[in-house]
């Protein structure tokens, strides 16, 4: 068993978390953007790679939730496999594991296992169902369990299927996020008492958290039970998107009366102010509202709204945003190795961080992780065995 280690700080390292060590068995979605996050904080994230994937589909090279990491390359199924596991597990403050529930345990690097050799461990797990429950075995994606937790049908047009918000809503939201939280928890505990737990991280959960408010709001008769009826989802004609003359788009939300009153001042609709309060005449401020902005485009009515307090902004691309001058302001985005991303995030006085390192490429640190964990032997992959993992999953 592990003794208690004092984290060190390795040269370089920036970041709150610089010091903590924190091992990721390789997956796709929400577990390596959890441990992307963790890295940007300054965590020493080891990925362990199987042969042969998984991946994005793309150049690993791009990946950039593979950032600030190292990458060993493990075959669990190698006879030596959970052995090179459990060695990394028994130096590491954290594991973040993405498999269906029960196939690390059959791989022989389950919580048991694990925590057998380092029980100050905390052991995440990020699935989308959960580790019990009816669901708990089946596959599945971010749609379907946002689907399931209600939030999918609020998004959207009342007389359109709900929106797709790509994959941010579930896997990131409510699943990296939600792990993040209970991994730096358990962290602190395990600090606390020298006693590590497992995270049971589901994106149902996390997903289903998000909209407390919302819960609330329905209890109390403040919202409706469907799409597109309500103050925050589109409903209201005052709070949402609107086209523009060269087909683009503005975006809307002055819902206080003085950030309403400049916006229709501003748009040129003064004489409409007053059906802000009488939600019958909503559909008629909805129709003069759109009428307004289709006489213009989206960078002249940016102008127009520039330095206001109207709550009006241009819906840009993910091309068009790193140049906005707020976020280029504030290196809300940074280039690094020619790859323009997002910086991390949030900020720090004392502790900044920053992206130290591209994407991990698989197999690539297996001599300097070695060497800084101080581990018997070389994690990397076992000679006789370069082939895939097949029992391990994605995450959900």
């Amino acid at each position: 068993m592990s003794e208690a280690r004092t984290p060190t700080r390795t040269p370089g390292a920036e970041g709150p978390l610089a010091g903590v060590r924190v091992v990721e068995l390789a997956g796709i979605g929400p577990g390596p953007f959890a441990a992307m996050l963790l890295a940007d904080l300054g965590a020493d994230v080891v990925r362990v790679d199987r042969p042969g994937g998984p991946g994005l589909g793309i150049d690993p090279g791009h990946d950039v939730t593979n950032r600030n990491k190292r990458s060993v390359v493990v075959d669990l199924k190698a006879p030596d496999g959970p052995a090179r596991v459990l060695d990394l597990a028994e130096r590491a403050d954290v594991l973040i594991e993405g498999y269906r529930p029960g196939v690390s345990e059959r791989l022989g690097v389950g919580p048991a296992d694990c925590h057998a050799r380092n029980p100050r461990l905390v052991y995440g797990r990020m699935t989308g169902w959960g580790q019990e429950g009816p669901l708990a075995q089946r596959a599945g994606h971010d749609i379907g369990y946002i689907a399931l937790t209600g939030t999918l049908g609020m998004i959207g047009a009342p007389d359109e299927p709900p929106a797709v918000p790509a994959n941010l809503l579930g896997d990131y939201a409510g699943g990296s996020l939600y792990l993040v939280v209970g991994v730096l928890a358990a962290l602190h505990h395990a600090r606390a008492t020298g006693t590590g737990q497992v995270v049971d991280a589901a994106i149902v959960d996390g997903t289903a958290h998000l909209s407390s408010m919302i819960h609330g709001m329905l209890a109390a008769g403040g919202w409706q039970d469907r799409r597109g009826a309500n103050l925050l989802d589109g409903g209201c004609p005052f709070y949402g998107t609107y086209e523009t003359a060269d087909g683009r788009y503005m975006a809307v939300g002055a819902l206080e009366p003085r950030f309403y009153a400049e916006f229709t001042r501003l748009l040129g609709l003064p004489d409409q102010a007053p059906a802000r309060d009488d939600p019958a005449r909503w559909p008629e401020l909805r129709a003069a509202v759109a009428a307004r902005f289709r006489s213009r485009t989206r960078d002249e009515w940016t102008a127009v709204f520039e330095g206001s307090d109207a709550c009006a902004a241009p819906v840009l691309s993910l091309r068009e945003a790193p140049r906005h001058p707020h976020l280029a302001a504030r290196s809300t985005f940074t280039d690094h190795d020619g790859i323009t991303q997002p910086a991390p995030a949030p900020r720090f006085s004392a502790t900044p961080t920053a992206v130290r390192t591209g994407p991990a490429l698989p197999g690539a640190d297996g001599a300097s992780v070695a060497r800084d964990w101080d581990l018997p032997r070389d994690p990397g992959p076992s000679p006789a065995s370069p082939r895939p993992n097949p029992s391990a999953h994605h995450p959900q």
